[in-house]
């Protein structure tokens, strides 16, 4: 769910400006303008399946968290548990915020797309769809994502591959919702609102990588600033529409302190880790077992109700989205030798 935003943040920006060639330095020694590696304790796989899971529960946490709190206070909860854990991160680390009032509108821009508006369209959807169909509907969105980033970004040319992952993905959006029987059982609204959540990522990134690509200052830095936005614009937002709950269950609440601190603060620096320690393209793969893990956890612990098409849809839709990301490798050529003005075929 929270991938884009970090792929946004640490690919967008980290492609845009090149790395500085380090100085020459005697054999055995380091560069000095190398920058320091550091050591992880624990190995990059342990914390992908971590990250994995926390973000494919995030789903279930989201549905236990609307059974007693408003929408948009699970939506203000999330965002605020999880910016205060980016807060002690950057008191740790001795990151400041950006400076700039362009930046900050740039960045007020992405927190509305990237985070107030796809986490309050899940917090809604799963008053009326269950968690299985929210997390399968995220799946959808580096298929919204390829689709925009080709009309939007020139680097990004439609190919065969492209179009065939596109309409591959697309079907299996048709299969989860079981189209040839008029999406019966299935709340549209709770649907579609899911499915936006799903689009307005790719948005959010588009808008990221084409304002903010490039910047001096860290991905900690505006990814903290990006969430105390989103925190703020949840707080005037939520007291127009709800009012104080009567009364505060305890595991809803556990929940919603989970869905922020672990499934959006602390998610978001393991995926920092992932992403610096072996590149976006092994980091971005969490994103087709995070559907699996919300579909085991919705029917194992809710007990929601699960037909074939829902499993089918998903592995369709994970296959196109794959597709989508996936390059054609082609055997480099050999140059030609000239053969005049009419070469033989």
């Amino acid at each position: 769910m929270y991938y884009e935003i970090a792929r946004a943040m640490v690919v967008g920006m980290s492609t845009a400006t090149p790395p500085r060639a380090p100085s020459a330095a005697p054999p055995g020694r380091p560069a000095a303008d190398a920058p320091p590696r550091r050591a992880h304790r624990v190995d990059w796989r342990v914390r992908f399946a971590l990250l994995a899971l926390v973000w494919g529960f995030s789903f279930l946490l989201i549905k236990m968290g609307t059974q007693a709190y408003a929408p948009f206070q699970v939506t203000f909860g999330r965002l605020l548990f999880g910016t205060a854990v980016l807060a002690v991160a950057m008191a740790v680390r001795r990151t400041g915020l950006p400076r700039g009032a362009r930046t900050w509108g740039h960045l007020t821009v992405a927190a509305f797309f990237l985070n107030a508006l796809p986490f309050s369209l899940f917090a809604f959807a799963e008053l009326t769809i269950p968690s299985t169909l929210a997390g399968i509907c995220n799946a959808t969105s580096p298929l919204w994502g390829m689709a925009l980033s080709m009309v939007a970004l020139s680097e990004d040319r439609p190919t065969r591959r492209r179009v065939a992952g596109l309409g591959l993905g697309f079907i299996g959006v048709l299969t989860v919702l079981g189209a040839w029987q008029g999406f019966s059982g299935l709340d549209v609204g709770g649907t579609a609102m899911a499915l936006l959540a799903s689009l307005s990522y790719p948005i959010g990134w588009i808008y990221v990588r084409r304002t903010l690509a490039g910047r001096s200052e860290s991905h900690l830095s505006l990814t903290g600033a990006q969430l105390t936005l989103a925190t703020a614009q949840l707080a005037v937002v939520t007291p127009l529409f709800t009012s104080l709950p009567a009364a505060y269950p305890v595991v809803p609440l556990l929940a919603v302190v989970a869905l922020g601190a672990l499934g959006t603060g602390f998610a978001m620096l393991i995926q920092y880790g992932i992403v610096a320690e072996v590149g976006p393209t092994t980091g971005q793969m969490v994103t087709y077992f995070i559907p699996v893990i919300a579909t085991a956890a919705g029917v194992t612990l809710l007990d929601e109700r699960l037909t074939w098409n829902t499993p089918v849809g998903a592995l369709i839709v994970l296959a196109g989205a794959a597709l989508t990301q996936s390059r054609a490798t082609t055997a480099p050529r050999e140059p030609r030798k000239p053969r005049g003005p009419h070469p033989q075929p």
